[in-house]
């Protein structure tokens, strides 16, 4: 039996928030913290895993928050988008330095640092066992980054989204405050919507939902913890009907 028969999934999407790039610091990119995720990710690599990524621009510029301060909401959110290419290059500096060949493909022209959406040509990386880490959203204002990881798996044709987060699952009330607090195993889309449970956005579950696209809510801080998961161990929860 091979690796790739071995696993839970053969195609997955790795959503992460720009602030998991910035390790302790309060802002910016922590290269060693980049370096580390980029370790986890070669781990699922090498276990014939075709990845997908959309990693968020919050550590950077967050759209909401220069709305909120009274910029033009549409401007703040193209800056937004802007600060998941920069994650994204960053991302896949990291991966090179692995000796992985991989591919930042934006939604917004830029043909000097990465490549324009086009979905067979995206495809056709996966295929190839390239990292396809997709930048600057859905390319469009008032979509969060959740949206758009959610649209290109869907596009792709991902098998879940692996939601990294800073705790290792989804529970019903907050397990920094509470001791008591009651990890999921699984979850429907409906309840997280209906508890406001936050896993993603509205729009992004309901689009999952739609889609029947599972989503495994983890800890990107665990180390191992995405590797985990795809070889049948690992602390997780899984969104799904």
């Amino acid at each position: 039996m091979s690796d790739t028969q071995k696993v839970a999934y053969k195609r997955v999407m790795l959503k992460i928030s720009g602030e998991a790039l910035m390790g302790d610091q309060g802002f910016g990119l922590h290269p060693p913290t980049v370096e580390r995720i980029a370790r986890e990710v070669q781990s699922v690599h090498e276990m014939g895993v075709e990845i997908c990524m959309v990693i968020g621009g919050g550590n950077i510029f967050r759209g909401l928050q220069g709305s909120a301060q009274g910029m033009e909401r549409t401007t703040a959110d193209y800056m937004g988008m802007l600060a998941t290419v920069m994650n994204a290059l960053a991302l896949q500096s990291a991966l090179e330095g692995l000796k992985i060949n991989t591919r930042v493909i934006s939604a917004i022209t830029m043909n000097e640092v990465a490549e324009p959406y086009i979905r067979r040509r995206a495809v056709r990386h996966l295929e190839k066992k390239r990292i396809c880490i997709f930048a600057a959203g859905t390319g469009n204002p008032y979509f969060t980054t959740d949206t758009a990881a959610t649209l290109r798996a869907s596009e792709m044709a991902c098998e879940a989204i692996f939601k990294g987060t800073k705790v290792d699952g989804v529970y019903d009330k907050d397990p920094a405050k509470h001791d008591d607090a009651t990890l999921y195993k699984t979850i429907t889309y409906d309840e997280v919507l209906a508890q406001h449970l936050g896993v993603m956005d509205a729009s992004a579950i309901a689009l999952a939902r739609e889609n029947s696209l599972p989503i495994v809510v983890f800890s990107l801080d665990a180390e191992g913890g995405f590797k985990g998961i795809l070889d049948g161990s690992g602390t997780f929860t899984t969104v799904r009907d």
